[in-house]
This record gives structure tokens, sequence and C-alpha cells, in this order.
């Protein structure tokens, strides 16, 4: 009989207390089917889309087959991208509260490879890594994979479309024969399917995708729109629906670097992910996102992969996806653990070709929704303030004071008179540290910030000295 709750699985109580702790009580139809599988030392082809828990359906029982008094590595875990390698390291650490023994290690690009060498000679009994800072640590003699006894290839379709399947083949071949070799994908193209004949022995399919293979619980829409009115129509949409938490995806870095200071200039926290971005500067734009402290964060699909944060209410495609694939990873980080969420993607002009080939390919349909106009994110406003107290002739001074040129953000007028009770209500440090005046200002709109209240430090910028300037 199949388990179905954590507690009933054949693993350590060690194990099972963390992940109770963690708060996981039931498992997911990929975790149900293949954990017990792989406790059985079975070889496993597991599909199933992003976010399905696919990173415990291994890591359970792979934790648990491992010998913490052998102080040699005995699993590793092949990630396409940094983000996911260090997303699923911290995964397995989360359940590793009481085996404190068993030491995990994520080594990827980007991060001084001195520093993984003396973490890998100090013993990890798991690694995770990327594959080409993987076979780099295996040519320098820092990483020895003669006693693995299980290998684990997470989004193999992803490495297959980075160019990655000759790297990942160069490591399963220096890994033991006798090895246990776990393969997961999204997707099984012709290549990942001779991938499994090669290196698995009779592997069990355990395939959880539904006919649709979009997430059921999101609302999906598309907007034709002129490629200039891209952002506008953004900030609109992200207004009327309130949303506090949004991913956008762009095709190029360029663009995610133009979006994020455009977004900027208009008074929204975004945040952007490349791959030209440092280690350092990746981790501190998701650290942001994931404390809330930016409300939106730009990337492209390659930076996106690993993104796993709760509670993401809307994606948009702000170019649509070259790849059909990519289409369901995007909107797939959306409405996660049984929540909704919505999906946007602009079209402009001939792309919808290309959506109909997404439709096709995802066996779903997108409704076509209008495009948004100015006065409806603009009454929407009006409407919010007036319930809260404020007349809406508050709210058409501030956005005279807005139009044009004005270098004083929309929403920081808009924080201000909500923000507005009677008493000096500061503004949030995050509101200013990016936006608050822009440097980048052209010289002919000095003198329009020249009636701007004057203060010591705009982080600390009380409510009345914006008012006062409204008025």
């Amino acid at each position: 009989m199949q388990a179905e709750r954590f507690e009933d699985l054949a693993i350590s109580r060690e194990l099972r207390k963390a992940v109770q702790e963690v708060g996981f009580e039931a498992m997911t139809p990929i975790q149900a089917k293949a954990i017990p599988l792989i406790l059985e030392g079975r070889d496993i082809i597991g599909q199933a889309q992003t976010g399905t828990g696919k990173t415990l359906a291994f890591g359970l029982p792979m934790l648990d087959s491992i010998c913490p008094s052998i102080r040699k590595t005995q699993a590793i875990v092949l990630c396409p991208t940094r983000e996911l390698a260090v997303q699923v390291a911290e995964e397995l650490k989360r359940v590793l509260t009481h085996k404190r023994d068993v030491k995990v290690l994520a080594v990827y690009g980007g991060q001084p490879i001195e520093q993984q060498i003396h973490a890998l000679r100090a013993g990890a009994h798991v690694v995770i890594g990327t594959p080409g800072r993987t076979i780099d640590h295996i040519n320098r003699g820092s990483l020895r994979i003669d006693t693995v006894k299980t290998a684990v290839l997470d989004e193999a379709d992803e490495m297959l479309n980075m160019g990655f399947i000759d790297d990942v083949e160069t490591i399963l071949r220096r890994t033991p024969a006798e090895r246990q070799t776990l393969l997961f994908s999204a997707t099984m193209p012709k290549p990942i399917l001779a991938l499994t004949r090669r290196y698995q022995r009779e592997p069990e399919l355990v395939k959880v995708v539904q006919r649709q293979l979009t997430v059921p619980l999101v609302k999906q829409y598309y907007l034709g729109l002129r490629e200039g009115t891209k952002v506008d129509v953004l900030c609109r949409l992200i207004d009327i629906h309130g949303l506090k938490s949004s991913l956008v995806f762009c095709n190029m870095k360029r663009r995610v670097d133009k979006v994020v200071m455009e977004l900027e200039a208009r008074g929204y926290p975004a945040q952007g992910l490349h791959g030209d971005m440092t280690q350092p500067q990746r981790m501190r734009a998701m650290d942001r996102f994931r404390r809330n402290r930016s409300e939106i964060l730009v990337a492209t699909d390659v930076a996106a992969r690993g993104i796993d944060v709760e509670d993401i209410e809307a994606v948009f495609n702000y170019d649509l996806p070259k790849d059909e694939e990519y289409y369901v990873h995007r909107i797939g980080r959306t409405a996660r653990a049984g929540k909704s969420g919505q999906a946007f993607s602009f079209v402009v002009g001939r792309e919808i070709g290309k959506l109909r080939e997404i439709e096709a390919y995802a066996a779903t349909k997108i409704a076509c929704m209008p495009v948004p106009s100015p006065n409806d994110a603009e009454e929407l406003k009006a409407s919010s303030l007036s319930r809260k107290g404020e007349g809406q002739d508050r709210w058409r001074r501030s956005r005279t004071v807005c139009t044009g040129d004005s270098a004083i953000p929309a929403a920081l007028l808009k924080m201000a008179m909500e923000g507005e009770d009677g008493n000096s209500t500061q503004i949030a440090e995050s509101t200013f540290q990016d936006r608050s005046i822009n440097r980048r200002r052209t010289s002919g709109r000095t003198a329009k910030r020249r009636n701007w209240p004057r203060v010591q430090n705009r982080r600390s910028l009380d409510v009345k000295d914006v008012v006062q300037y409204v008025k």
C-alpha cells in the first residue's frame, strides 16, 4: 500500500521528526510514488512539473542512505543553475536539523573556488553542483566521486537545453557503475530518454503530469499592445490588482536592466536577476525579494531557474518565451501550495502566432484581456483613498504634481496620503532607497526639485512634508 504521509515512511526517526517540524504532513503525488521506490534501491525517471516537491522526493531517501561515519562523498546532485543548486542544498539542510553529522555542500560558479575546495577537504557527504563547476573540482582532485552511491539529475531537460549533457555524461561515467541513478525532468525529449537508457538500470517511470501542463489554479491572460507601452501597462496591472509580489520575465539581460530602471523611476521597488550579475548580487536580489523588501523581481529564464518563493501573486511574460516549455516553467512560479495566481502575457503584433503555439503545447486556453487605460488605475486608486477617508481632490492634486517630468514618484505621494492620520508618520526606508530622487535626471529637471521640502535625511521624511508640498 502506497504511503501518503511522511510519518508512514520507512526512514530514520530523525528525518521524520525534522519533516514534521518543518510543517510537511501529506506527501505530494511525486513524493508518494517516488520515495518508496527509491528506498527499495530502484532507479527512477521522475516526470513532474516545477513546484511539485521533487527535492524531498529524492532528498529524503538519499539522505537516509548516508553513513555519517564515512567521511566521503556518497551522493551527488547535478543542477542546471547555481540558483537551483543553492535551493536544493537549503531544502536538504532544513530536514537535517536532527542529523547534523551529515554534511551537504553546494558547488557552483561565481563563488571563490578556494572556499569550495576548503569545504570539500573538510568532508561533504552530499555534493550539489552545476555540471561545469563539478567537473572543475573533479579535475582538480578536490572532489572524488568514486564512492558515490546515489547520483541525481535534477531538471535534466534544462541541462539539455543549456548544453550541459556532455558534462553530465562525463560525471556519470566517473561514478561507480553500481550506483543508484535518479533522473527528474518536466519533459522527456529524445536525448533525455537516450541518457536514461545509457546510465540507468531498468528505471521505473514515475509520471505525475496533468493533461493540462500549466498549473490549474493560475488564471492566464494575454494583452495585445505596442512594444513601447509595456512598462506603463505593467504598472497599471500591478496597481489595479494590488499586487505585492510579482515575477516579470524578459528574454534578454539588457531588457531586465532597462525594465528595472524604468520601474524604479515610476516608484516601484524592483530587483533584477540575470547571468551577468555576480553571485553576491544575485543572492542579495533574491533575499530582498523573499523578505518582501522588493515587490517585483525582473529576471531572465536561466537566472530564474531555482526560484522558489512562496506567495508570488502574479507572473508577467514581459517578453513571450522563445520556447513553449519556458511558458510552463514561468507560470509555475505562482499558485503554489494550493493557492491561486495570475499570469499575464504581453503580445506584440504577430507574436499572437507564438501565443497560439504555447496554447497548443500546454493544452490550455489563454484569455484575452483588454489593455487597462490610465484612468482605470487612477480611478481605482482614487476610490481606495476615498474609502479610507481621503478626498479624491487630494489624489488628483497629487497626480498633477507627478505628471510630466516631475522627479517625485507617484507611489511616494500615494504612500504619504495613505499614511497621513494626523500624526507624523515616517515612510519606509525601502521606498527611498532607490527611488526618492533619481540622480540620473537631466539637468533641465533640476529646477523642478527646488521647491521639494529640504530635509537632512530623506529616509526619515515625514508625511506632512510631502502633503505640504502637494497642497
